[in-house]
């Protein structure tokens, strides 16, 4: 197991110890407070994703509905281009937080450039869907 697989199954049992210490995110200090709190903006910006990816499926579905059999598709190519996304997410992340590879701030470097990047991508999907 690498270092940094460990270093998340730690932070795994640390999210709760984290919280009852009531973290105020705006000056935690520690690697594992900055850790927690990175991972609670990007699960915050992964809620968001969820949201809006539901409206923009349905948004999909929608212009599908209206269209012969031979010309649907909106929802198929918003479904691949997610799992396409998902992967250019986790890549750029990881390619971001190499310079910490193997360190204690690699973790925290992947859940900040995955909320930024994810923050994005809801943009994105929000706007396929802004005349709705």
């Amino acid at each position: 197991m690498t270092r940094f697989a460990l270093f998340a199954l730690l932070l795994t049992s640390l999210p709760s110890a984290a919280a009852a210490q009531d973290v105020n995110c705006t000056t935690a200090q520690t690697q594992v407070e900055m850790t927690f709190c990175a991972e609670q903006d990007w699960n915050a910006a992964d809620a968001r994703l969820n949201a809006s990816y539901k409206t923009a499926i349905a948004a999909m579905l929608g212009i599908d509905a209206n269209l012969d059999a031979g010309d649907k598709g909106a929802e198929a190519a918003l479904r691949a281009a997610q799992r396409v996304w998902v992967t250019y997410r986790d890549n750029t992340c990881a390619a971001e937080a190499w310079a910490m590879h193997g360190g204690s701030a690699e973790p925290m470097v992947i859940y900040g450039c995955r909320a930024r990047v994810t923050a994005s991508r809801v943009d994105e999907l929000d706007n396929m869907t802004a005349g709705d």
